[in-house]
């Protein structure tokens, strides 16, 4: 499934770039925008605006304040990560409090996520390439 994104939320994501939360401020400026593989703040995808994106990677990492502890934003988010995995996206998410208390360890474990999702898409591309070679084509 290709993804694509809804032009009508363009510049409310410009607007989001713009006003980042102060946690999402310190993830973007002390550790993804320096990160080997790039990284894209507050990217459109499909009807939804995820925090930050690695396409390398196929990876959407969320940082929730406290609306997303309700039980509304609690099934919305759940429904937004199963369609976001329908586009074979990773999401990863981590609370405010996580990026402001164990700032270290949020990074570390974007880290290992990211490494994840770079061994698990080889693994995929590999397994396909056999595929080809038992089907003949």
């Amino acid at each position: 499934m290709p993804k694509s994104y809804n032009r009508d939320l363009i510049l409310l994501a410009q607007d989001l770039r713009r006003n980042m939360t102060e946690q999402e401020k310190r993830l973007w400026y002390c550790f993804l925008r320096h990160h080997s593989l790039r990284f894209q703040r507050q990217k459109v995808i499909d009807p939804f605006i995820v925090d930050f994106y690695c396409a390398h990677a196929h990876l959407c990492i969320e940082l929730d304040g406290d609306q997303h502890y309700t039980e509304e934003g609690l099934l919305y988010d759940a429904k937004r990560t199963r369609i976001l995995n329908r586009y074979s996206l990773q999401v990863v998410r981590f609370s405010n409090s996580d990026v402001n208390n164990n700032f270290a360890a949020v990074c570390m474990s974007i880290d290992n996520e990211v490494k994840k999702q770079e061994h698990s898409l080889a693994e995929n591309k590999n397994k396909q390439g056999e595929d080809k070679l038992d089907t003949g084509r």
